[in-house]
């Protein structure tokens, strides 16, 4: 009976030791003084070294087991530790440190109390030779914050003044410079050698000098001659080198292609093409859109801005790779057309499971991107890649300007900290030898092959190749080529005023990969950080897709974007014909609109006569049940024969009202991104509607994608 106690208690403190082992997701919102969220607050596992960062809305999500300590910190706070214990919800509320107050005078009518704290505030500066004048203030005081990952990028990093607001580039504070108000991007090029006083007016100290403009806080800075006393604003930026901020990208470089015309199912019964994962447009919509700009038409790729969204489809249930999943209903924008959804779900794989990776960081470091928006947003976005790496997985870095060369040798995952360093030495100049550095990592990758595992290039750049192999159709012979290693390639493309988003696309699409635009950090966590297994690890490869239209029920259908992923019937079969690649968990979505049997359109050609010697339906079966029958082929990610999926539509139709959340919100995004390219086959182009089909569709958005979404539609208006 004693022994049997004995084993019962083992057995209980053995359960207890497990359980307490376990890593779990942490989870929680991190405030300040008043309750108002922090975004930017740094979460460090202190056990781990994994760290995250709260969102805008101050939350965050990071890996934790019983006993870690999780350290919070930000600018001006001060740090707190909690120790994990048995809940998954932390949330934190930080506190001001005023310790660091005395470095800022902070003034309630424009005066400053004490000449000593003014001049003592001076002196501080100097010793600090700080790059710019916004990183002058960084840190001063609490309430204060710069953000060096600029959310919007044709501006400079925003500051904020903490008060009732939250933060975003709305609210930054108005600036003052010896009497005379300037701009952001105007005070962020003041010399910092010239500073020889710096005030902070919050609350009612500003407005009740400068107004309700000044709701958001003001900066006064003195300069030590007063050299920009009583100049113009053009005075200004011609004393400051500051060109003026294009209105429209005059260098920036787009494929252009013709939308999709609606097509019979008896003279063309096949519509084939490649699935297309990418989102790259999408961001850099969001991007010409949050800076005021005009939406270049051939910028705008339907599928992309779609497959944006993670949809709900079911996980597959058979030993395919993905599920398949179809809709109809009433067209939003045509009223008496349809529209049929697919939507593939990836097979989501966990992370311990996933294969060992081998990558290689190919980095343009040219002098093209020496910008905030590039290098620097670039070097932080990897970082979060970085973290995300297992002690199984390795990573080299390569990079290019005048030449190519190695600055990383392949590293062990678990060496996060020689990664970083080695990714915090880059600095940008040169010239831009893209195909040399393509050459190179593509070397390091196939010599460090992983059988089954994970290769890939991971190639981050503005697609500005100037030197060697550049021009568009020598670059898709390359990467061709290169594909036959087995090496996957993922682009990553930054900046703005030179970006060439049409070689990125071509390098993606000819090299087994996906493409992302990174338009700031918070889009660099999403794709690198958050949907790290689906951009990085594929579970099928060259999946193609091919429907066929019944006749009896379908007049003329058009496949809604994929305008640069279409093939030929004969494609479908042909393994040597390259495709799209899904990864874990990913999601596709493609869209059709379709003019059912017996409706007139005025989107239809004159329809040919009937053929004599062929005949393109069996009239002799009825298939009056079937919409459609759509077929799939993939192949394993190291196999190279295709794999066969069969499915039949019926032909069943809601009316949209009654339509899943999922059907309303990808034909609200499609709406817009037809309107955006002015697409002649669309009657309704209202705003106010795909606002209101947006919201109705607007479910499952915990990132807050949708929201945001909804959010440009209306600034666009």
């Amino acid at each position: 009976m004693k022994s049997l106690k004995l084993i019962s208690s083992a057995i209980a403190m053995l359960i207890c030791f497990v359980s307490m082992a376990q890593e779990r997701t942490i989870t929680g919102i991190i405030s300040d003084e008043t309750k108002q969220p922090l975004p930017g607050v740094t979460v460090i596992n202190q056990t781990t070294k994994a760290n995250t960062y709260t969102n805008f809305d101050g939350q965050y999500s990071i890996q934790a087991k019983t006993g870690d300590m999780l350290v919070f910190s930000f600018i001006g706070y001060k740090s707190q530790s909690q120790k994990i214990q048995n809940s998954n919800i932390i949330n934190i509320k930080l506190l001001p440190d005023n310790q660091t107050l005395s470095e800022v005078v902070v003034v309630g009518y424009g005066t400053a109390n004490s000449e000593y704290e003014d001049r003592s505030y001076a002196r501080a500066e100097r010793k600090r030779e700080k790059k710019d004048a916004k990183q002058a203030l960084k840190g001063k005081a609490a309430g204060i914050q710069t953000q060096n990952s600029i959310a919007y990028s044709a501006m400079p990093a925003p500051i904020a003044i903490r008060g009732n607001a939250t933060i975003s580039p709305k609210n930054e504070p108005m600036y003052i410079v010896d009497g005379v108000k300037v701009k952001a991007n105007q005070m962020a090029k003041i010399n910092p050698n010239d500073i020889d006083n710096v005030s902070v007016l919050k609350d009612q100290a500003a407005t009740s000098i400068y107004g309700s403009k000044a709701s958001n806080g003001v900066v006064i800075i003195s300069t030590k001659n007063e050299i920009y006393k009583n100049l113009s604003e053009k005075e200004l930026d011609k004393k400051l080198n500051i060109m003026p901020i294009q209105t429209e990208p005059t260098q920036e470089d787009y494929d252009a292609f013709v939308e999709n015309a609606f097509e019979s199912p008896k003279t063309a019964p096949l519509s084939t093409f490649s699935i297309d994962v990418d989102n790259a447009s999408y961001t850099n919509i969001r991007r010409f859109l949050n800076n005021g700009q005009q939406v270049p038409k051939d910028a705008v790729r339907v599928e992309e801005m779609v497959n944006f969204f993670k949809y709900t489809y079911p996980q597959p249930k058979n030993e395919n790779p993905f599920s398949i999943n179809t809709e109809v209903s009433d067209s939003p924008w045509n009223s008496n057309n349809k529209i049929l959804k697919i939507g593939l779900q990836g097979k989501n794989i966990p992370t311990e499971d996933l294969p060992a990776s081998n990558l290689v960081f190919l980095i343009d470091v040219s002098g093209s991107m020496e910008n905030m928006n590039k290098l620097p947003l670039l070097k932080q976005s990897l970082k979060i890649l970085v973290n995300e790496l297992r002690p199984k997985d390795k990573v080299g870095i390569v990079v290019y300007a005048g030449a190519a060369g190695m600055v990383l040798p392949p590293t062990s995952g678990d060496e996060k900290k020689t990664i970083i360093n080695a990714l915090d030495n880059l600095q940008a100049g040169g010239s831009t030898a893209g195909g040399a550095g393509i050459e190179l990592a593509y070397k390091i990758a196939t010599e460090n092959f992983i059988k089954s595992g994970n290769n890939r290039v991971i190639l981050a750049t503005d697609g500005d190749f100037n030197v060697g192999s550049s021009s568009n159709s020598d670059m898709e012979k390359l990467i061709e080529e290169k594909r036959k290693t087995g090496v996957f390639l993922t682009c990553l493309g930054y900046g703005m005023g030179n970006y060439k988003d049409s070689k990125m696309e071509i390098l993606a699409d000819k090299g087994n990969g996906n493409y992302a635009y990174i338009d700031n950090i918070q889009e660099a966590n999403r794709f690198l950080g958050k949907e790290f297994k689906g951009s990085m690890f594929a579970i099928a490869k060259d999946v193609k897709i091919q429907i066929e239209f019944n006749p009896k029920q379908v007049q003329a259908y058009r496949l809604i974007g994929y305008e640069n992923r279409k093939l030929g019937p004969e494609d479908f079969k042909n393994d040597a014909i390259d495709a799209g690649e899904l990864g874990s968990n990913h999601t596709v979505t493609a869209l059709y609109e379709i003019i059912p049997t017996g409706v007139k359109s005025d989107y239809l050609a004159e329809q040919p006569d009937a053929l004599k010697y062929t005949k393109t339906e069996n009239s002799s079966t009825n298939y009056s049940n079937e919409l459609a029958t759509i077929k799939f082929r993939y192949k394993k990610p190291d196999g190279d024969k295709s794999i066969e999926m069969v499915q039949v539509i019926e032909n069943k139709s809601v009316i949209l009202e009654k339509a899943s959340d999922d059907m309303k919100f990808s034909s609200a995004v499609a709406w817009f991104g037809l309107k955006l390219r002015d697409s002649k086959l669309i009657a309704d182009k209202s705003s106010k509607e795909i606002i209101k089909l947006a919201k109705q569709g607007n479910s499952n958005d915990g990132e807050g994608y949708k929201a945001e979404f909804i959010r440009l539609v209306e600034t666009s208006k």
